[in-house]
């Protein structure tokens, strides 16, 4: 199987669990792992048979824009349950971080995986 990947994508959101938290954007940064077959789009040539990374991100800055969570985890379940339901993705994986949120790291965060990752292709045909 294939795989699209979209990295550092950053985002603004409202996350955190502190109070002062809750009035101020913070920046987010994104890894995305997508899983599809290319082969029909690489073929035609035809955008609509592959993943259509400039619509997944802007969706991505949509769902950021328009949602508040105190955690990063709800942010990442939510966010991948959005992708999912939205394109056809059978199986991803989104790592979230959040850059200044400790101190003395460069980032915190998590990643997380959610579908079936397909079988592979095979063997080439003739």
């Amino acid at each position: 199987m294939d795989r699209i990947f979209i990295e550092a994508l950053e985002v603004d959101t409202i996350i955190g669990v502190y109070d002062w938290e809750r009035t101020i954007h913070q920046s987010l940064r994104l890894d995305l792992t997508l899983a599809t077959d290319i082969r029909p789009a690489a073929a035609t040539d035809d955008l609509r048979l592959t993943l259509d990374y400039a619509a997944i991100c802007q969706r991505i800055h949509q769902f950021a824009d328009t949602h508040e969570f105190a955690l990063v985890e709800t942010f990442a379940e939510r966010l991948t349950d959005c992708l999912r339901n939205d394109f056809p993705i059978s199986w991803l994986r989104l790592t979230v971080r959040k850059p200044g949120a400790v101190p003395s790291a460069g980032s915190v965060g998590l990643e997380i995986t959610r579908g079936t990752l397909p079988e592979t292709h095979g063997a080439p045909q003739p």
